[in-house]
């Protein structure tokens, strides 16, 4: 088959698709056909999408998943604008608990807890168990055997990532507020506070930076260093989902 139509083929049928594809999925589209592409051609037309969308609108992302078409990050003000509805948003105490269990997997929520020196919303864990970012990997060997969470392949797509070394390092998020002015919440929210004091808030970026966890003995990846992310402590449950991604800098 020629790599002209099989890229038109890949185009359409990503285009058409709901969810990302992986190569496999890909190749099984041609199971019927007489020319049929082998796995490497439909990997050398998905790196020639990569490069004839470039200075276009929408790019070909690879992330945890598969491959997907989506409109570039640059171009996303004025596509949001074809929707009413707002987007979801987040509070710094979510966004926090996030980047802990992102970085420091497996986890605990006593071990989050105490790095960030104040007690965990169950309304947090809810919500992102709920959205698919974090699932249970298991139960440490403690007394109370308390529940291990992880990040998942949603979390990674989410912030189109393919794996987690390529969260951005503690240097690169070091002061969140100064790098990225738009995470500060507005003070409603920081009134509808459930229940998380600030006590320990100026600790926590230091602990972050500091306390080593051994996520290795798991057999996860994890990135060593750890986000740095001080600052006033809210759980409507709300802050912004480009929040989220400007915390990782992704």
């Amino acid at each position: 088959m020629e790599i002209s139509k099989l890229k038109n083929i890949l185009e359409a049928v990503l285009l058409a698709s709901e969810r990302t594809l992986t190569v496999v999925q890909l190749e099984a589209l041609f199971e019927l056909d007489e020319e049929r592409p082998t796995r490497d051609e439909v990997r050398q037309a998905l790196h020639e999408m990569e490069e004839d969308y470039q200075a276009r609108g929408y790019e070909l992302k690879q992330v945890a998943s598969g491959y997907r078409l989506q409109v570039k990050q640059e171009f996303s003000t004025w596509v949001g604008r074809l929707w009413e509805e707002k987007p979801a948003r987040y509070t710094r105490a979510l966004l926090e608990t996030m980047a802990l269990i992102a970085y420091r997997q497996p986890i605990t929520r006593g071990e989050i807890e105490e790095v960030r020196g104040v007690s965990v919303s169950s309304n947090i864990i809810k919500t992102l168990l709920e959205r698919d970012w974090i699932k249970v990997l298991g139960h440490k060997d403690v007394p109370g055997k308390p529940t291990l969470y992880g990040t998942t392949k949603e979390f990674l797509d989410y912030f189109n990532l393919k794996k987690l070394d390529e969260l951005p390092t503690l240097a690169e998020i070091r002061d969140l507020d100064t790098i990225h002015p738009e995470l500060e919440l507005d003070e409603d929210a920081r009134g509808e506070s459930t229940g998380e004091g600030s006590e320990g808030d100026d600790e926590a970026p230091k602990a972050l930076a500091d306390e080593s966890v051994d996520a290795q003995s798991a057999g996860i990846d994890t990135d060593p260093d750890l986000a740095d992310t001080a600052g006033e402590e809210g759980e409507s449950d709300e802050e912004d989902s480009e929040s989220v991604r400007s915390a990782f800098n992704v």
